[in-house]
Parts: C-alpha cells; structure tokens; sequence
C-alpha cells in the first residue's frame, strides 16, 4: 500500500515563543513580563516572537516595533541571538531523530515528525517527546498530532502553550466540520472577509460548495480550499536529506501596498532564512536563490537566479523584479535557495 493510501500519525511539533522563551530561561528577571525580541525599537523594526505575557496586550510576532511599544508601553524588547537559538535548535533535532528518520523542520522552532512506522501512539510519543524536551532545554512545546500535515498542524494550537492535542482519523469530518476558515493555510484578512460575505465562517460551511462554485469565487485557490476544508492533505513528511530548496515565508495580516512595504520585511526574513541555512544544510552547495510573492488575488509569481550567493541585497534585487511584474498589493513573501543534486551514479567512486 502506498504511503498516500494508508493511515499516517503526523506529530507536528512546535516551541513555545521560542525565542523569547530561551530569554526569559537565560534571565530569570524576566518571568512574568512582557518580553518580545526582534528589531530594533525604531519603525523600521520588527519583532521576531513575544511571550504570553506580551500576547494580553495584542502584541504579536512580525508586528512592527514601535506598534507593539504602543500597545504594551512597558515591552522589554530584546535582540536576537540566531547563535544560541541554533544550538537549542541542535539539541531539539536531536532529540526528535531518536523515534523517527522523517523529520521534516519549517524552522529553528517547528517541525513535523511522521512516526507511522513508530510501535508506540502517536500521542503518547508526542508527551514523551515533548517531556524529553523540557529535561534537556527547560523549554516546553506544543503538539499536534492527526493522520495529515494540515491536521496536526492545526490541532497543535488548541492547547498552546505545553500541551498537544490529538485528532484521529475518524474524527477529522467532525473536527473540521465547526473549525473557522481563518484556520485554513492561505486564507487572510481579505479572504476571510469574502467569505463572510458568502455566509462561510467555518468549514463545514465552506464544504457546501461544489469545486466549480469555490473556483469561480476563489480562483486556483478554490480548488485547493476544496480539500482543505475536509481536512485532506497528501503531502508527505519531507526528511532534509531530501531537500532540493530551502525558503521561508511569511503571509500578512494586512496586505502590503507598496514595494517600500514589501522591502522593510526582507531583513527578518532574511535572518531566518540564514539561521535555517546554517542549521539544516551548511554544507550543500547553493546554485539558485529565488523570491516568492503571492498576490492579493492569489496569483504568484517567482524570481530566481543562478550563481549568486544569499544575500539581503541580492534578495532585494529579486523582489523589486519581482514586486514590478504586477504591482499587485502582496499578501505573502517567501525567500529561498536551490540545493545542487547529486546523481547517482556521479557519487559512486570508481574501485579501479
């Protein structure tokens, strides 16, 4: 039976204001205040995570700066410190490639795990994991755990933070069934805001329209919301070794007008990016690097080119070609690399 038709376990792990979390560890002083780190405390700057505490006040991540002081006056803003997220990150990874080679990471603080072959329950192996975490970092995480990416994905917010949540397959049609549309990959304010229009809050409502109904209303992206409000999602669980690009992206709650817009989130996408780089594939050589933009009207466009190394300039080249294409307000920013293959029979040495 191929790996599309069986039952998965799909553990979707993810820390708990990682960043912030590895702060308040590292300075007691800090617990129970309002901590965010990020850029600097200008306009320009853009927190990379906040705590809970920072949450109470509508304090968000990817919130600029000065937004996030106005709502909470007394934000401790902190600098990032990839070095150290990267080592916590090292000792994380190793930990989860104890119960299963197909570890899939989306960042230094997120990853997916399929444990299908593992003999223990998915749910009891996310607790132990999840345990073995805080003994080796003091740093908890949540779980979600489902026969999909998009289930565990989703579930793994349910009982944030330090807790998990577990979806079986036979209550995917009940889960999904009352689940909001906002939960759903791609869907942001101006779709949302569509969809209230149409009478569409949840998923079981937005499963009353036929694929030709959901196109004509939503374009591709209608196809896709076809599958995803059923809760169905094939893609498997993709090991780094297997990696042909490495990107990350970010989808805002407010689409961004202006190039000048688009252009203030490169810095922090690109320090990710970087610390991903070096986490996950420092050795494998580069030979593209590309900028993603999907647009308010889900059309997307990529800009890629070979032989250039990562850097914010060159990415900023890409997405000013890119943005000028359309000039279409932009809903999502995604940068990335290509990874060279290697072919089989180049590795193999020759015995004679």
């Amino acid at each position: 039976m191929g790996p599309g038709n069986q039952t998965r376990a799909i553990i979707h792990l993810d820390m708990d204001c990682f960043y912030a979390a590895i702060e308040i560890r590292d300075q007691p002083s800090l617990k129970g205040k309002p901590v965010g780190v990020g850029g600097a405390r200008d306009r320009r700057g853009v927190l990379t995570t906040c705590n809970y505490e920072a949450r109470e006040f509508g304090v968000r991540s990817a919130m600029p700066t000065f937004m996030a002081l106005q709502r909470c006056p007394k934000l401790i803003v902190l600098p990032t410190r990839f070095d150290v997220y990267r080592k916590e990150s090292a000792l994380i990874r190793e930990i989860l490639h104890r119960f299963t080679p197909l570890v899939e990471p989306l960042s230094l603080d997120e990853a997916y795990l399929d444990v299908t072959a593992h003999p223990g329950a998915p749910a009891a192996l996310a607790q132990i994991i999840r345990q073995l975490i805080f003994r080796k970092t003091k740093l908890t995480a949540s779980a979600g755990i489902g026969p999909n990416k998009l289930i565990a994905k989703v579930a793994s917010d349910i009982k944030k933070p330090n807790g998990q949540f577990e979806v079986k397959p036979e209550q995917v049609p009940e889960f999904m069934k009352n689940l909001p549309v906002r939960k759903l990959w791609g869907i942001g304010d101006v779709t949302e805001r569509k969809m209230e229009r149409l009478g569409i809050v949840t998923c079981g409502e937005l499963q009353r329209l036929s694929r030709t109904e959901l196109q004509a209303h939503f374009g591709k992206f209608g196809l896709e919301l076809y599958d995803l409000s059923r809760g169905m999602d094939d893609r498997l669980v993709e090991p780094d070794r297997e990696r042909k690009s490495l990107s990350n992206e970010e989808t805002f709650s407010t689409d961004l007008q202006t190039l000048a817009e688009c252009e203030e989130k490169l810095p922090e996408l690109f320090e990710e990016l970087m610390a991903d780089l070096d986490q996950k594939e420092s050795t494998r050589p580069i030979t593209k690097i590309f900028v993603k933009l999907k647009f308010s009207d889900f059309s997307r466009t990529t800009i890629e080119r070979a032989g250039l190394a990562p850097s914010l300039d060159q990415f900023r080249s890409l997405l000013t070609e890119a943005f000028s294409r359309t000039g279409k307000s932009v809903r999502l920013i995604g940068l990335g690399v290509r990874f060279a293959t290697v072919e089989p029979d180049a590795a193999q040495i020759p015995l004679l």
